[in-house]
């Protein structure tokens, strides 16, 4: 990544034209992986982007909760891509999509275990040793809690990192959604964290439905990021300090600059706390 703190936007293909075309200012680009996997022309753009952005690949079929293990061949497909752009970093979900042979379109839920927490320990080792580079893994937004659950998900996730020396991909937005539904504390959530083991923040909108009189945030990235989430940021920024932040917009997916704009407020947030860091 560029030096100083960076925000970059989710490069989505109504905007790819656009971005090649005009190559506004941005930290970065993020390209979800499985949407480059086929060889078309869409992949040629984004090679030539790279002498001009740096670029983090966003996995979302690794499926690394799957007690199957890794689909190879999938793995060999974003690998071949991985070599090909050369990203400042990638990651995927802490999450499992993969069932029986069959894929689903959804970023399916893990009860917080030792017996999950070895599978997905062994398929991150795997993807890792494959990729020859760590992986960051993003927190996942929350509906429901599993019963069975023997550690909260902060605590999964430090030792996840302490097993296989993975990153954090820490998506603020996420811990809002999950905070709200499960009615947990958001900066509580946060302590058990291993700061130095972030790489990155995800920001991004959601939605709120309605369901027997109690609001469900539902993770949609379909709008500009909520107040209480761009509060959460600043928090989370100032304990752990400016890393690569992204703007995700995958639905309702507005002019680029709406994005180009989420992106700079998240700039100006990153800035603020290191100037204040440097003060102190």
């Amino acid at each position: 990544m560029r030096a100083g703190p960076v925000a970059g936007i989710g490069l989505r293909s109504i905007h790819l034209a656009e971005i090649e075309r005009d190559r506004p200012a941005t930290g970065f680009l993020e390209i979800h992986a499985e949407n480059y996997l086929t060889g078309s022309g869409a992949v040629a753009a984004i090679e030539r982007l790279r002498g001009h952005y740096d670029l983090s690949v966003h996995a979302v079929g690794l499926s690394l909760g799957s007690a199957e293990g890794i689909d190879g061949r999938h793995l060999a497909r974003v690998a071949s891509l991985i070599d090909l752009l050369q990203p400042a970093y990638v990651s995927d979900h802490l999450s499992w999509s993969v069932g029986g042979g069959r894929y689903f379109n959804d970023l399916l839920p893990l009860p917080y275990t030792e017996e999950a927490l070895s599978v997905v320990a062994r398929n991150v080792d795997r993807v890792q040793e494959t990729l020859r580079r760590p992986l960051s893994i993003e927190n996942p937004s929350c509906y429901l809690a599993f019963a069975q659950s023997e550690m909260s998900e902060p605590e999964f996730l430090a030792e996840l990192v302490r097993r296989t020396g993975c990153g954090l991909l820490l998506d603020a937005n996420n811990i809002h959604v999950t905070a709200h539904n499960l009615r947990l504390d958001p900066l509580a959530w946060l302590k058990s964290l291993p700061g130095e083991a972030i790489t990155q923040y995800h920001l991004a909108g959601h939605a709120a439905n309605d369901a027997d009189g109690q609001a469900i945030l539902i993770d949609d990235h379909g709008s500009r990021v909520s107040d209480p989430v761009w509060r959460l940021f600043e928090e989370i920024v100032l304990r752990f300090g400016p890393k690569p932040t992204m703007i995700e917009w995958d639905t309702d997916i507005p002019p680029v600059q709406v994005l180009l704009d989420e992106a700079e407020r998240a700039r100006s947030i990153l800035k603020g706390a290191g100037d204040e860091a440097r003060a102190a």
